[in-house]
């Protein structure tokens, strides 16, 4: 949730566009309108949120649901279904998204083309949350995750609120 002196804005896709629309007057972290640069950066913007992120959540979901507390006889039958879950659905979802992933970084350096944008931005929450574990990252995924830790505003980021940490 974003609030400032025009209102509140909540869901990271649209922060990013009201930012963008306020104070990115000189367009330097989005495509112009109107050219295939743009609609890729609207593409990335809503797909990190919308595809990207429903398999890695429901991963965690079911890595959690293995380690919860429960009766005894009740663990095999948890355990079961979200093995199941992991093996059939989200591990093969997630396993699609992130070959996808790296297919579009083998075409170009950032997700919007030649320059960095906030799609990157939106993009890097997924991409740090695999890298954490959840699935192992393709040589392009993990090369532009360096490329965005490298990054003057990154390092900002981490100097006022801490290393990135999925869970506590």
């Amino acid at each position: 949730m974003l609030v400032d002196d025009a209102g509140s804005v909540a869901e990271s896709g649209a922060i990013i566009e009201y930012l963008l629309q306020r104070y990115d007057t000189a367009g330097l972290l989005a495509p112009p309108m109107g050219t295939p640069e743009r609609q890729q950066f609207t593409y990335w913007l809503h797909y990190a949120e919308g595809s990207a992120m429903p398999p890695l959540l429901m991963s965690l979901v079911f890595s959690r649901l293995r380690q919860a507390p429960m009766p005894f006889f009740a663990r095999p039958i948890a355990r079961a279904i979200a093995d199941k879950a992991m093996a059939n659905f989200v591990g093969p979802q997630l396993q699609t998204h992130f070959d996808f992933i790296e297919s579009e970084l083998a075409k170009q350096p950032w997700f919007a083309g030649d320059k960095f944008s906030a799609a990157d931005i939106q993009m890097s929450f997924p991409i740090e949350a695999a890298a954490r574990g959840v699935l192992g990252l393709r040589p392009r995924s993990i090369a532009w995750l360096e490329n965005i830790r490298q990054r003057a505003a990154y390092l900002r980021a981490v100097e006022r609120g801490g290393r990135f940490e999925l869970l506590r």
